[in-house]
């Protein structure tokens, strides 16, 4: 079984470099996206950016997946294949998208509104984000795995939406996917404590309906079994005393949304 890999101070700095990519590939995709544009035009768009910006897409050929991003549409949760499906209004798009730069990953990830979605999927985006710094806040020295999954299944479950448990977080390093797990629900003060020098990606999958999940035959693709829509928001996150420091950033999509919603 593999272990922990703790960070220095100078890797923590590279894997921020690399999470940084793929926030600005994300503000790249947020300024594009919106009805009429197909998701394989957002694949190509990632890829070119951050190949443009010295990184490599991560998850292009990773154990096989096909393409730059996974694109999840409406009812898919996550792993969604980027396809010639034209985006339109009402439809709710997760895309995760993840660079190796300098040999470090960063991974990030953000649901997208495309025009105007009902007042259930405004609060499904909403409280998912919320879940997502409310585990990041736990991602502290002392804290436990446990508390970041019971801080993201407690704000999820008391606002009505199913929570994911086929699916976790992760480390990050050397490599996209490390030790440990991290589940998006859990016991307060169980599991792994955390340490400085421990890099996290914190996601919550949050379901519009029932927690229940399906796989699909295509090996990758995630959807709900009750069919309502699925929201997924991911940061990659440092470890620290005190504080938790997130490498990955939504400030580029703010302020690109931000700007459409003015227009």
């Amino acid at each position: 079984m593999s272990k922990i890999i703790y960070k220095s101070v100078e890797e923590i700095e590279l894997i921020r470099e690399s999470s940084l990519l793929v926030s600005k590939t994300h503000g790249e995709i947020a300024k594009v996206i919106g009805p009429g544009i197909t998701t394989l035009e957002l694949n190509k768009l990632a890829e070119t950016f951050i190949r443009d910006n010295g990184g490599v897409p991560a998850f292009l050929n990773y154990n096989g997946f096909p393409f730059s991003l996974c694109i999840s549409l409406n009812d898919q949760v996550v792993h969604g294949f980027p396809g010639k499906h034209v985006l339109v209004e009402g439809d709710l798009v997760s895309v995760d998208c993840g660079v190796v730069l300098n040999k470090y990953y960063g991974d990030s990830a953000f649901t997208f509104a495309i025009g105007e979605v009902d007042e259930n999927t405004k609060k499904l985006m909403r409280v998912t984000r919320e879940c997502l710094n409310l585990g990041v806040e736990k991602a502290v020295v002392g804290m436990r795995i446990g508390d970041i999954g019971y801080a993201v299944q407690e704000h999820a479950e008391k606002n009505g939406f199913g929570v994911v448990k086929e699916l976790v977080g992760h480390g990050v390093g050397t490599r996209l996917h490390e030790k440990p797990e991290v589940p998006n629900y859990g016991k307060r003060g169980a599991g792994i404590k955390l340490e400085e020098g421990m890099v996290i990606a914190i996601e919550p999958m949050i379901n519009a309906g029932r927690a229940g999940v399906k796989f699909w035959d295509d090996g990758w693709t995630v959807s709900t079994t009750d069919k309502k829509p699925s929201a997924h928001y991911e940061h990659t996150v440092a470890v620290k005393k005190g504080k938790p420091d997130v490498l990955s950033t939504f400030e580029y999509i703010d302020k690109v949304l931000e700007e459409k919603n003015k227009n």
